[in-house]
C-alpha cells in the first residue's frame, strides 16, 4: 500500500498547486487511501513561539489549533525530535483528546535544514495499527513535503 502512495504523493508535491494545496491534497489521500488513518494533519512552529499550529488536516474539524510544546503527543515530538507511536492513547498520561474515537497516534517530525518545524499526526479509531511500515513511509511524506516549505 504505502509504496503505491510513495509516487503519488510525489506528484503532488510537483503539481502546480500552492505549498498549503499540496499539504491539503496528501492529507486527503493518506485519509482516504490508509484505512487506519482516521485523521491527518500537519502542525507548525508558529513563528518563534513555543508552540505548534494546525495547519491543513484531513478529517473532522478539532479544537486542538494551537498546542504548546510539551503537551500532549505533538507537543512532545516538538522537543524531542523524535517519531512518538502511541499504540493505546488512554495508557498516555500526557494525551490531549481530540475526540473519544481515537484509540492511537503517530506523530512524526518534519525537518527543514536540519531544524524540526512541524509534523505530521495520524490518529486512528483503531488500537495499535501502526508499523514500521508507517513510520518509513510518514518520514518519507515529510521528507517531500520539505522541499515546497
Amino acid at each position: 500500500m504505502f509504496n503505491a502512495l510513495r509516487p503519488q504523493v510525489s506528484s503532488i508535491i510537483d503539481s502546480n498547486q500552492t505549498p498549503d494545496a499540496k499539504m491539503l491534497a496528501i492529507c486527503e489521500l493518506l485519509k482516504a487511501e490508509v484505512p487506519h488513518y482516521d485523521w491527518v494533519g500537519f502542525y507548525f512552529k508558529n513563528g518563534e513561539k513555543r508552540e505548534l499550529k494546525l495547519g491543513q488536516y484531513a478529517g473532522a474539524p478539532t479544537d486542538h489549533t494551537i498546542i504548546p510544546f510539551g503537551k500532549g503527543i505533538c507537543g512532545q515530538v516538538a522537543e524531542s525530535n523524535e517519531n512518538f507511536v502511541v499504540p493505546d492513547v488512554q495508557a498516555q498520561d500526557n494525551y490531549i483528546a481530540c475526540s473519544i474515537t481515537v484509540k492511537s497516534e503517530i506523530v512524526v517530525p518534519l525537518f527543514l535544514n536540519g531544524e524540526n518545524i512541524g509534523q505530521i499526526d495520524i490518529d486512528s479509531n483503531t488500537s495499535d495499527p501502526f508499523t514500521k511500515a508507517d513510520e518509513a513511509f510518514l518520514e518519507f511524506v515529510n521528507f517531500e513535503v520539505a522541499k515546497i516549505l
